[in-house]
């Protein structure tokens, strides 16, 4: 594939739009199995570019300049050094809220310009998202004001000030480890920006999971007890607990049927897989793709049983040799994600997760007085693991109450997600709302001089590449369900990209646009009833076999409910051959205005 030119599909764009909408599903999934987006490898390349002079380089140069170990090129001295490990995870935090890390660029549809977050987040007048405004005094509303934005500011300058500081000797930490020369970071600079953090969290939720605080506020309020409350052993456990939650969490939502619909695509989409082997994770192509064989080895072999057992190892095995291989095992893991390059892009993140890999457990083994149950008090533990797994166990019970972030279930498929349909000419309205960026297909159009058909066709894309995954056949067959004969008159996107046009910002997480955005976008904009329909599904519950969905009118509100199995969204093709899946519903208001008792 030529450097500078993607891969297209084999087909005239306005002919191909003329075509039911079903028979485009198929025939652009069917592409998307061979080619993914079929972005141009000098996309890829910017990433790179991002990664290894912004991110290593920035983030290596400012830790070891700034502290006692040695400088950038001393890597045999400063690999171990805590304050090095303590600086890349505030450089990385800062990097994720200025909106610069995961979620950025065009493979995140921010296409021209490239850069969400700050140009949202440090607006006045953007959209945000309370979380819990009901109870939490002072969150109310959601317009973003110049106190958010004054906070916002100040938490960035906080994680900076903290990543730029010198390093503070700690007793705990001279006692174990004499050779240290770093020190540790002053544990009042990290509870600054941990406090901030949960401050933008409480007015605004996108902040609080742009900034990857689920993973990263645990860690920032670890080092901020070092010296009072902690040891620096108890850090370095407390620490370990933390990862091998995120990756035990993360494979066990993988156990499901979910997980095994989402390695063929992001497979297809790796630039650097050859085309022989992204067809091997199908059953057979183009007439049947469902995962093949070796997808599901790929999905709970080497991804769900990997990532439940090795992190065990990692925490519980005392002999070096053990932990070494499990070491190696983590990072190639998380170096084989990153050069797939997945849609949410959390690059910068998979490679701190390997630098962490190695620190924490390459250098603090568990043999050597860092094993979980080395902490200084008996108290730690229990209360430790309890509080690391509350919101992953309420999650996994209650998807409808905690982001699926917090619940530790990144990439396992089973997530809230959502599609938005838009009668003729209704997408144009969203870009009314005061935000920076247009509507994609505009910066398309616009911003990067496609053709209308061909930025129609791009947008059509990511539908196909919905309905390659299990929820997406539940979403698509509601939406026949309920508009009808309008189906094929209305324009639909994935609301994951609508989404990060409005609030700069998204990661998968279909509680970033559920009927809280609509509502917000409604207050500022008026849909007509049936200019704007949203059909949204919640994640499967652990204990459950079924998916809730909804379907709002932007003008209406809420006028269905109901659920899909599973199995049978699962069983079906993308392009639903047979028709929508199976449906209950559960509640249904139906009124004049109702998009079935229309014409086009």
């Amino acid at each position: 594939m030529p450097f500078l030119t993607p891969h297209v599909p084999q087909a005239d764009p306005a002919e191909l739009l003329t075509r039911p909408r079903q028979e485009r599903l198929r025939f652009l999934a069917e592409f998307w199995a061979e080619y993914g987006f079929g972005t141009p490898k000098m996309v890829h390349t910017i990433y790179i570019v991002k990664l290894l002079v912004l991110y290593i380089t920035g983030g290596v140069l400012l830790a070891t300049l700034t502290s006692d170990v040695g400088g950038p090129l001393a890597v045999g001295r400063w690999w171990d050094e805590p304050i090095v490990y303590q600086k890349l995870i505030l450089w990385t935090v800062f990097l994720e809220l200025f909106g610069v890390g995961g979620t950025w660029g065009p493979l995140a549809a921010h296409f021209k310009p490239m850069t969400g977050g700050v140009t949202y987040w440090a607006r006045p007048g953007t959209i945000r998202l309370p979380p819990w405004s009901k109870v939490v005094p002072f969150t109310r509303g959601d317009d973003r004001t110049v106190f958010d934005v004054v906070l916002y500011v100040a938490t960035l300058a906080s994680l900076l000030v903290a990543a730029a500081s010198g390093g503070v000797q700690v007793d705990s930490l001279t006692a174990v480890r004499p050779e240290i020369t770093g020190g540790l970071v002053d544990p009042m600079l990290t509870l600054i920006p941990a406090l901030l953090l949960v401050l933008c969290g409480l007015r605004d939720k996108t902040l609080f999971l742009a900034a990857r605080g689920e993973q990263y506020l645990p860690a920032l309020i670890f080092f901020s007890l070092v010296g009072t409350v902690l040891s620096y052993t108890d850090m370095i456990i407390a620490a370990k607990l933390l990862v091998v939650v995120v990756w035990v969490g993360a494979a066990v939502s993988k156990m499901s049927a979910h997980f095994e619909n989402v390695i063929p695509p992001m497979i297809s989409n790796a630039p650097f897989v050859p085309l022989f082997l992204k067809k091997m994770h199908y059953r057979s192509l183009p007439n049947d793709l469902k995962p093949s064989r070796l997808a599901w080895f790929m999905a709970h072999v080497t991804g769900t049983t990997a990532e439940l057992v090795v992190p065990l190892v990692l925490l519980f095995s005392p002999s070096w040799q053990l932990t070494l291989l499990a070491v190696g095992c983590m990072v190639l893991f998380h170096l084989f994600i990153t050069s797939t390059f997945p849609l949410a892009v959390p690059l910068e993140w998979n490679l701190l997760f390997a630098y962490i890999t190695v620190f924490l457990f390459a250098g603090h083994p568990a043999g050597d007085g860092y094993g979980v149950l080395d902490f200084s008090a008996g108290w730690m533990l229990p209360v430790f693991v309890a509080a690391l797994l509350f919101f992953p166990v309420l999650g996994n019970l209650r998807p409808d109450l905690v982001s699926f972030l917090p619940s530790m279930r990144q990439y396992a498929g089973n997530w809230a997600s959502a599609t938005w349909a838009f009668a003729p000419g209704a997408e144009a309205k969203l870009n009314q709302l005061k935000k920076p960026a247009k509507n994609q297909i505009d910066q398309l159009i616009e911003g990067m001089g496609y053709d209308p058909d061909v930025a129609e066709m791009t947008m059509q894309m990511t539908t196909s590449w919905r309905s390659m995954h299990s929820q997406g056949r539940g979403l698509f067959s509601v939406l026949q369900n309920y508009l009808g004969q309008d189906y094929e008159a209305y324009n639909l996107r994935e609301a994951e990209f609508c989404c990060n046009a409005v609030i700069g910002w998204n990661f998968g997480d279909g509680h970033l646009h559920d009927d809280q955005l609509i509502e917000a976008i409604q207050k500022r904009i008026g849909f007509e009833p049936g200019e704007l329909v949203v059909v949204w599904a919640e994640s499967q519950p652990i204990h459950k076999k079924t998916q809730e969905y909804f379907v709002m009118d932007a003008a209406l509100g809420i006028v269905e409910r109901g659920t899909w199995k599973v199995a049978d969204a699962v069983a079906e093709q993308p392009w639903l051959p047979n028709g929508p899946i199976p449906l209950t519903v559960t509640s249904r208001s139906v009124t004049p205005a109702h998009p079935r008792e229309t014409t086009s």
